[in-house]
This record gives C-alpha cells, structure tokens and sequence, in this order.
C-alpha cells in the first residue's frame, strides 16, 4: 500500500483533525478520514438539536498531542487527537472525540492486544462519543468505531443506549435500527453483537447491565484483499445507523417535564455508567495505557453524579 498525504490537505473538516507524525497508508487514510467526517456529521446534528432547543450551545474542539513514553522504542511524538466537547440545555455534557496514533505497547499490554504479543508496534485511528443529557427522560448513548494494526489489521466498535429512564419503544427503534445495519452484511451479525454488547456492558460487582443494549463487535479482521472493503462498509453503516436513530430519540423526548425525583434517579444511574468506565471499560483502559489524552479519555463521564 502507498502512503497517502493527511486527510486535512485533501478534504475540509468542519473541526481539527489529528496531526499524522507519520505517512498513512491507504486503508489508515481511509478510516481516518471517514471518522473524521463523521465526528463532523454528528456535531453538526447535535448543534441543530441545540438551536432547537434554544439554546446557541457549540462544540469547543481542543487538538492534542501524544508522545511515547520516554522509556520506550518509540519515544518521541505518536499522532494525537481532537476532543470535541459541548454543554447546552439538551446535552448537558457530551463529548465527541477522534484519534489516529501509533507507537507501541509496553510488554505487559502488548499481551493483551490482538496481534500484539509478538511485536508490539500499534496504529489506531477512531471516533468514540458519550452524550450525557440535561433531561432525565433523554437516554443517554455511547458509540465508537475504529480500525486498528498490529501485526494484523481489524476494526471494532458499536454502540449502545443508556437510558436512567427506560421507554420500551426507544429501546425498541434503537436496536432495530442497530439489526438494520447488520442484516445486509451478515444475518447473524446482529444476535451475534447484540449479545456481545449485553455481555460485555454488565457491571458484575452490581449484577445489573449498564443500560439497554445495542451492539458490540471487535476483531473483524482483514484476512484478505477484499475484507477492507466489506468490514469498512459495516464500520461505516453502524455510524450512520446511530446518526440517524439517536437524534430522534433526543428529539422525542428532551421537551417531557421532569420532577426532581426523576433527576434524582438520573444522577444515581449515572454512577453506574461511572463505574463500568473506570473499572471495565476496554476503551478506557486502551487510551490511558497508550499514553492519551486524559481529559479526552474520561470525557465518558458525567458532569453531575451521585451514589445513594
């Protein structure tokens, strides 16, 4: 494969993209660029569910830099990524973030990375978004997506609903929106990562899930010339699936009246959603021992909590 300039010199971003220390190739150009307008696509929906709203709230987008630890192979700089962040009247927090970095794993993380216990060397590229929302009755959502290379090449993500207030009928149009964009690539894709998400988003030491489901998949890996393009297209579908079904669902629900008992509920489930992050959660785990951003990290957090 060729190496191909950054996605900035070819397309216009509404928002920062991640600086490239090293050139792309083409499947890494590709997946980048398609986080990147996606990171853009939704911004720009969520902005307009704002203006809706009334209020004039806006993504702050905030570029950083990742550098290698000092006692590393690859010291010295390891791409970086954009935190997109907004806080309005329906949106109480949420944070849109993209990212494209290599380097390479300590030894002890290496042996639990896909393709990475025999050489450690890693590139990433992904988008990952947590919307936190002011209204109880709005549910809040977590998605990513992301290509990854080792020693082998595989994409990965999902994306799942987390409502403190459950409605039978969200939960419904999300996973059949979900299964919508599974079913023409694979039938089975959907039961499939429909319980790897029910699997994976449970809190053991609760024994409660942390919301209602979705999907989850990881390791669709490239084993031939034509696997790029197929698991792409899925990687590419399950993005549009969430930009077109959420924001329904917030604009379904965020003008319901709500009591302070409701808000109460609210900030005691977020505590849930606190503790998987910070206990179970792959993606954070991934982030911090990969020497990323901090703040970009724990964006996944909600701005208001409370343990009862």
């Amino acid at each position: 494969m060729t190496a191909s300039p950054s996605p900035s010199q070819a397309t216009e971003f509404r928002g920062p993209v991640p600086k490239n220390d090293k050139p792309l190739d083409e499947q890494q150009l590709q997946a980048q660029t398609w986080f990147a307008t996606l990171r853009d696509n939704i911004c720009a929906e969520f902005e307009a569910i704002e203006a809706e709203a009334g209020s004039d709230a806006r993504f702050e987008y905030l570029p950083w830099d990742r550098e290698q630890a000092d006692d590393s192979s690859d010291a010295g700089p390891g791409g970086g990524g954009v935190r997109g962040l907004i806080k309005g009247k329906v949106f109480e927090k949420a944070g849109v973030n993209i990212s494209t970095v290599d380097g390479a794993f300590s030894e002890e993380f290496a042996k639990s990375i896909h393709g990475a216990s025999e050489n450690p060397h890693f590139f990433a590229t992904g988008i990952s978004l947590v919307a936190h929302m002011a209204n109880p009755h709005v549910p809040a959502v977590h998605m990513n997506t992301r290509f990854l290379c080792t020693t082998k090449r595989w994409f990965g993500g999902g994306a799942d609903l987390n409502p403190p207030i459950p409605y039978e009928e969200d939960t419904n149009d999300f996973h059949a929106r979900m299964k919508q964009a599974c079913d023409p690539h694979d039938p089975e894709y959907y039961p499939k990562y429909k319980k790897w998400a029910d699997d994976y988003f449970y809190i053991p030491h609760r024994q409660v899930h942390r919301g209602v489901g979705g999907i989850f998949y990881d390791h669709l890996e490239l084993e031939s010339d034509d696997d790029f393009a197929r698991h792409f297209a899925f990687t590419q579908d399950v993005g549009r699936a969430f930009l077109d079904i959420f924001p329904k669902l917030v604009r379904r629900r965020m003008g319901l009246p709500f009591t302070a008992e409701e808000k109460e509920q609210q900030l005691i489930w977020r505590g849930r959603y606190a503790e998987f992050n910070l206990v179970y959660d792959r993606g954070t785990t991934f982030g911090l021992k990969t020497g990323g951003n901090v703040d970009a990290i724990l964006m996944s957090l909600p701005p208001e909590v409370k343990w009862d």
